[in-house]
């Protein structure tokens, strides 16, 4: 069976790295599934994910002339061939309709007490203040030591 574009396989997780994960597939050949393509949801480390020898379904994005293959988790947890499709029962190798979906409706926030902690926003504010710092300290450090050597040379 030769890998086509758009096809979902079985395969098994062989490797994990930060940036992603490489599955064996049939016929002995493995692809990568890049850290961006295993969930719908952010995922910061891929060992939540994923674990070594797990079985898992991918869909084939690419296949590069140096015999690279792009694999993807989540795309074909989206259109298993087995669940009914959304597009009222086309194949999944067939394109997706031209219109756009209506984008679904925002929920409301959670709301938050004192014993949740920070917030996100104060969290993100104290961790930019923070850095700011840190880079406005590197910089004149910088400065300093650039100015001693540029002392030093015209002596």
């Amino acid at each position: 069976m030769a890998l086509e574009v758009g096809s979902i396989l079985e395969g098994k997780v062989t490797g994990i790295t930060k940036f992603g994960a490489f599955v064996a597939l049939p016929e002995g050949k493995s692809g990568l599934v890049h850290i961006s393509e295993i969930a719908n949801s952010f995922v910061s480390d891929v060992h939540e994910h994923v674990q070594m020898g797990q079985a898992v379904k991918v869909r084939v994005l690419s296949v590069s002339e140096e015999g690279k293959i792009n694999l993807s988790i989540k795309r074909a947890l989206e259109e298993s061939p087995m669940a009914p499709s959304r597009d009222g029962g086309r194949s999944p190798a067939s394109p997706r309709p031209a219109t756009p979906r209506p984008a679904p409706a925002p929920r409301p926030a959670p709301e938050r007490t004192a014993a949740d902690g920070p917030s996100n926003n104060a969290d993100f504010e104290d961790r930019l203040k923070k850095f700011m710092q840190e880079s406005d300290s590197r910089i004149a450090d910088n400065r300093i030591y650039s100015e001693h050597r540029s002392r030093s040379r015209r002596r």
